[in-house]
């Protein structure tokens, strides 16, 4: 029984959202950054960059409490405005690809975090955890919705399409060419409806967040304990999220540059590989692979495909199945060398809306000596992972919609 209840929203005006609204702010160059810091005074980057003010790089707890002080500046300057009635905000995402994303934010709850009604498929660092617990802790707001995927909803879809009818409150473009919609929901009746059906729901899975959701937990944790008169309806009980369902959702792999072969001559590495795979040379042209379990890899000016011998390799769990694990445990670690994909630096990631001719080129420059490209991960393998309480390996999947912060901020 999944719980989602509907809040009030602090929310940017309708005539200036498409400047406050920000990607994370790791995405971005250091000159993109300074850019839009420099000539957009409504970015939602003041906020969680303070520090630019006074030309000074702020960190851990002197950052936190400016980056609430930023927040209430926001907020006295009429920048952000907080709604009135707890509402559900139904949101859509046309991408620059003209990919459409239409779900419900919500604040969910930290108590289906912990019991598995919400499953996760992907480890998350036990520092980076406490460090954003810490400053969800000070600053007292979510402002980028953790990305969370149900079954189809025939109900909740109708609803979603018979509120896009209507009078949005928001409608605009970003620079990165994807455009953003929001309609307000705060119909009791509606409410109703919308939470009854999540509640039939025995699952809902993370597909973008965990590391959101992990410390919004533990920030749950950490006050229910210090919080004697506790009794479940506190805002801290919850974290916001954007809820689409599992048909809207995309996925796209992450491809591997590795940086040298182990030591290995060229021919010596192509007879290890042989030991698991069939392996076809195809020349120059790039080659994608088309079916699980078959990959492509670009070597020395050509592209070779891989065909998994099927009678080498032991198929045990949803994880044994998995490109990214496959490819793990049968080149990475025991012929390249390479025993941790998150922190080892002869391996880089690509994601896979990038073309194979973008391995091909970091190859052909000489900084990479090998590439090596997969088939995405369906959405029924990421839950079936998740049903096992197995991890995927880092860099499995690239999930979109990629969300904005500052279009919905959800206070506690």
């Amino acid at each position: 029984m999944a719980k989602v209840i509907p809040f009030k929203a602090v929310r940017p005006t309708r005539a200036i959202v498409g400047l406050v609204a920000a990607r994370p702010y790791q995405s971005y160059t250091v000159d993109e950054r300074e850019s839009r810091m420099d000539y957009n005074p409504f970015s939602f980057l003041h906020i969680v960059n303070p520090g630019y003010k006074y030309d000074q790089v702020i960190t851990g707890e002197d950052r936190y409490k400016l980056v609430k002080n930023r927040y209430l500046e926001f907020k006295e300057d009429g920048v952000f405005v907080q709604d009135t009635k707890p509402s559900f905000y139904v949101y859509k995402i046309v991408n620059r690809h003209g990919q459409e994303f239409n779900g419900i934010i919500a604040a969910t709850s930290a108590e289906d975090y912990e019991s598995d009604i919400i499953k996760k498929h992907e480890d998350t660092l036990a520092k980076r955890e406490e460090t954003f617990k810490s400053y969800l802790k000070t600053v007292g707001f979510n402002a980028e919705p953790v990305l969370l995927t149900y079954p189809d909803n025939d109900i909740i879809s109708e609803i979603i399409k018979k509120a896009q009818k209507g009078y949005a409150e928001f409608e605009f473009t970003m620079t990165y060419r994807d455009t953003h919609f929001l309609w307000k929901l705060d119909n009791e009746d509606t409410i109703a409806i919308i939470q009854k059906e999540f509640e039939k729901m025995n699952t809902i899975y993370i597909a973008d967040g965990h590391h959101r959701s992990a410390s919004s937990y533990l920030l749950y944790s950490e006050e229910k304990a210090s919080n004697p008169n506790h009794d479940g309806s506190e805002s801290y009980n919850f974290f916001m999220s954007y809820l689409i369902p599992e048909s809207e959702l995309v996925i796209h792999e992450f491809n591997r540059l590795i940086k040298d072969l182990n030591g290995l001559s060229k021919e010596e590495f192509l007879i290890q590989l042989d030991a698991q795979y069939r392996i076809e040379n195809r020349g120059a042209m790039p080659y994608n692979p088309s079916k699980p379990h078959h990959f492509s890899m670009y070597l020395d000016g050509e592209f070779y495909s891989l065909y998994l011998r099927k009678t080498s390799y032991e198929f045990g769990t949803a994880l044994d199945k998995l490109d990214a694990q496959l490819l793990y445990k049968t080149i990475l670690q025991p012929v390249l060398g390479i025993d941790d994909l998150r922190n080892d630096n002869r391996i880089e990631y690509v994601n896979g809306q990038h073309e194979m001719i973008t391995i091909k080129s970091s190859v052909d420059s000489g900084e990479f000596k090998v590439g090596f490209g997969m088939c995405p991960t369906t959405v029924e393998q990421m839950k079936q992972i998740a049903d096992e309480g197995l991890k995927m390996p880092p860099k499995s999947t690239y999930i979109l919609p990629k969300l904005r912060s500052g279009i919905t901020i959800y206070e506690f």
